[in-house]
């Protein structure tokens, strides 16, 4: 029997320098250049390789976010998932991750209700927040069974799934019935670059944009108003002074001065 996944991506910035706006103590992040989570490559991935080794399964990508999250829906069709859906309005905004697991769990109800889903993967965290609860959270709601770190599927299908889970001290073996939330690691596969086919279905595809309304939710469940914690201030990490350059005719006295600073700093 075939398989559908579902695989839950997020659209975030591409830079590492993102600034702080002086006034409110937040990230600006408006205008600046995303792209697909480069952890939830590895799920979308996953996804595309599940989905060809059980003949006749499909995937789809799903993401909340805004109007141009899509581009993230359309990268991971071009990776080989057959459908997006984006999950957008401004009453999504501000949400932390109880707000937008809580949204994601609505959509995958909605998406099992048309045809059920036997499994969701996620990335093992994102690059902007980095809490890497999101996956276990909407599995929560959903009631469904979870696992994280999952570095290898061994074996799965329409009522369960045996995953290897990566820990400290070695690797667990678990069998997950199904449905599930599942979250990736980055050794469980390597992702591939979109093909031309691809591309060209990503261009045709139609996304369905869901409200909170569509989902059966009430703006005050999701965004900033649905959100159980909240960003107080955020701040750029201090720069680094300059180093101390150690001066000398030759490399012996170069040595001498080092060994005499590190023992006045009480570092020998």
């Amino acid at each position: 029997m075939a398989l559908h996944i579902v695989v839950c991506v997020k659209s975030t910035p591409t830079s590492v320098n993102v600034p702080v706006d002086p006034a409110t103590g937040q990230p600006k992040t408006a205008g600046l250049p995303t792209a697909i989570n480069p952890y939830d490559e590895y799920a979308v991935e996953e996804a595309v390789r599940l989905k060809e080794r059980v003949p006749g399964s499909s995937a789809t990508v799903l993401t909340v976010g805004a109007d141009s999250a899509a581009d993230v829906l359309r990268e991971a069709i071009a990776r080989g998932c057959d459908a997006g859906v984006l999950v957008s309005g401004p009453e999504f905004e501000g949400g932390d991750s109880f707000a937008t697991s809580l949204a994601l769990s609505a959509a995958i109800k909605k998406l099992h209700a048309e045809k059920p889903v036997h499994l969701v993967l996620f990335g093992k965290n994102t690059n902007d927040v980095g809490a890497g609860v999101v996956g276990v959270q909407t599995a929560a709601w959903l009631d469904w069974p979870s696992a994280t770190a999952v570095k290898k599927i061994e074996a799965i299908d329409p009522s369960s799934a045996t995953v290897q889970r990566a820990m400290e001290d070695g690797t667990d073996v678990l069998k997950l019935a199904l449905p599930a939330c599942v979250a990736t690691v980055k050794e469980i596969n390597e992702p591939r670059l979109p093909s031309l086919k691809g591309k060209m279905a990503s261009k045709k595809a139609v996304l369905p944009k869901w409200t909170a309304a569509d989902l059966g939710l009430q703006p005050a469940q999701v965004g900033a108003a649905g959100a159980a914690t909240a960003i107080a201030k955020a701040a750029l990490p201090p720069s680094r002074p300059a180093g101390v350059k150690v001066e000398g005719a030759t490399s012996a006295e170069k040595a001498k001065k080092l060994v005499d600073i590190l023992f006045e700093r009480k570092l020998i």
